[in-house]
């Protein structure tokens, strides 16, 4: 698809673009400036210049930004050059444990997402007082898994988003939060939660061309009652039966922070025979997967495809890799939006959903001013993908 083709705007830019890659997404935003640069480069041919459009068309839009650290493991936020009336687009990960700094004479600390967020308020700090408008993308919300609070314990991500909002961020864009609900901390600010359906059910239906798309063949089936909704959607939209285990708890202990799961129950017709889409927002250590895997191959499932929005794998791959070999499923599918290790990325089972030109659509529209509401509903680009595979058996990569 080209997106000067399909997507020209004739509004005029909100102001100078800049993009603020943290170290934590250098290399993903690399590719989301290219394609910026290379739509920016042919819609110019056709835009009456002047100076609203001065910047407009440039080598690359990342700009020059640092957090150099001190000895003792302090931290400040640094630009390298003017962001006077620009608007900025800063994109952290912070769940990329392999950024690391040096303190104390030589002791490495590997950076968690709490040395990620402060990061990312330095930065945001020094842009403001000059930029026109600060923006976020925070791929993985920070402290998103703690969404809501029950009895004496922080918020942290509620403060977080107030947080800020309170320096000046004008517009946070997540993926699949948790909870989206966690934006009711900020009523009167823009936060969006972007599904990237699409773009997973692209990349599954493009790798994996033995799927059948009718109920017969095929089933969504939600890993526990909070992704239903996820569930309900990806099935609406291929139009198949959904199932969903729902986590059966002991709440008389607590084992690392919660209430072990005691045991998943099923709720859903017969999976006998039938090809599985298991749809999360992130897969963490992946223990429920693992059990769902479980259930669904003892009741008959055939090729069972696991797909989320994250994939942390918080315990390495050994236990994918044994269910792998035991072929207790077929394929993992996660996004590129947060830190992949090389040793994730050689698996055979492993298919990388790329995001980054979803990305770059997301800046170039909101650096426009314009609605971004076509970009946050994929049905339509779903659908016109799914003819495609029904009529040729495959999706062209």
């Amino acid at each position: 698809m080209s997106k000067t083709n399909e997507d020209y705007f004739d509004s005029l830019p909100y102001g100078r673009l800049g993009v603020i890659p943290l170290e934590s997404c250098k290399e993903f935003c690399k590719k989301v400036d290219e394609y910026l640069v290379e739509w920016r480069a042919q819609r110019s041919k056709e835009l009456h210049h002047g100076i609203v459009f001065q910047g407009y068309t440039r080598d690359s839009y990342i700009m020059d930004a640092e957090c150099p650290r001190f000895g003792s493991g302090e931290a400040k936020g640094q630009l390298n050059e003017s962001v006077r009336g620009d608007d900025i687009y800063i994109l952290v990960d912070v769940t990329n444990y392999s950024c690391t700094y040096e303190m104390s004479g030589g002791i490495v600390n590997h950076m968690s997402p709490d040395d990620h967020y402060q990061d990312l308020k330095r930065i945001v700090a020094a842009a403001k007082p000059n930029a026109r408008r600060v923006n976020v993308i925070m791929p993985f919300l920070y402290e998103s898994r703690q969404h809501r609070k029950s009895g004496r314990e922080s918020l942290d991500c509620a403060m977080a988003l107030q947080e800020m909002v309170d320096m000046g961020v004008a517009n946070i864009i997540t993926f699949d939060a948790h909870d989206p609900r966690v934006a009711n901390a900020i009523p009167l600010h823009d936060f969006e939660s972007v599904s990237p359906a699409h773009q997973i059910i692209k990349a599954l239906l493009t790798n994996c061309t033995d799927i059948t798309l009718d109920s017969d063949h095929l089933m969504v089936v939600s890993p526990d009652e909070g992704g239903m909704k996820k569930a309900v959607y990806y099935a609406n939209n291929l139009g198949v039966d959904m199932g969903m285990f729902y986590k059966r708890r002991d709440y008389s202990r607590i084992v690392d922070g919660a209430n072990p799961i005691v045991a998943h129950e099923f709720l859903g017709s017969s999976v006998d025979g039938k090809d599985i889409i298991v749809i999360d927002d992130m897969i963490a250590s992946g223990s429920s997967m693992f059990e769902v895997c479980e259930s669904l191959k003892s009741r008959g499932a055939r090729n069972i495809y696991l797909c989320a929005t994250f994939g942390l794998f918080t315990k390495g791959m050994k236990k994918f890799d044994e269910f792998y070999e035991k072929g207790m499923f077929t394929k993992v599918i996660t996004t590129n939006l947060v830190y992949q290790t090389e040793e994730l990325l050689s698996r055979d089972y492993y298919i990388s959903c790329d995001m980054t030109k979803y990305v770059a659509m997301l800046i170039d529209t909101l650096n426009h001013d314009s609605a971004v509401s076509g970009l946050l509903e994929p049905s339509e680009r779903i659908q016109k993908n799914i003819r495609k595979y029904r009529e040729k058996g495959t999706l062209e990569d």
